[in-house]
């Protein structure tokens, strides 16, 4: 086989199998399994991934867990002051949320909240945790990709964001 024939036979099939990816992807092939663990237990967000894809306000929790460091994120400040400040925030983090590419309220409530985020071409899902932590007097947040080693950064990203668009009003 000359260079540049297995060259174009390379070509083809990276080309063949990018596609049947992306094709994977938009059957939902790539979404992964929705965890029956999320929520607030004990005050306790689920525990961060075994693995470098999410982040966890409350991270500390478990201070040997492997990804307790990579994890680790502040929770969200609440906006405004008085008894009414956590849920005006809840509240206002549902509208924002909402709103952002790929999310899917699967969850509200005054004190909790809980969104998928699906990708554009190939469908991979993060689920993210918001809860009014009344004793702390924040918002502890959880995101965390279903499939994957690695998230690229991705949720810390989200959630710095989403943290940025709540403070800015």
């Amino acid at each position: 086989m000359s260079g540049l024939s297995w060259l174009g036979t390379a070509v083809g099939v990276v080309g063949v199998a990018g596609i049947l990816v992306v094709l994977a992807g938009q059957l939902g092939g790539l979404a992964g399994r929705m965890p029956d663990d999320l929520g607030v237990r004990d005050g306790r967000l689920k525990v961060p991934s075994r693995t470098p894809n999410s982040v966890h306000s409350q991270a500390d929790l478990w201070p040997d867990h492997a990804m307790r460091s990579y994890a680790a994120i502040a929770p969200l400040a609440l906006q405004g002051s008085g008894p009414g400040a956590g849920t005006a925030t809840m509240a206002r983090l549902a509208a924002l949320v909402q709103g952002l590419p790929g999310a899917r309220i699967v969850e509200s409530r005054p004190d909790y909240l809980r969104a998928t985020f699906t990708t554009r071409w190939l469908k991979f899902v993060d689920d993210a945790e918001f809860w009014l932590d009344p004793a702390a007097g924040v918002v502890q947040v959880r995101s965390a990709s279903r499939l994957g080693r690695k998230d690229f950064g991705v949720n810390r990203a989200r959630v710095e964001m989403i943290r940025a668009k709540l403070a800015a009003g």
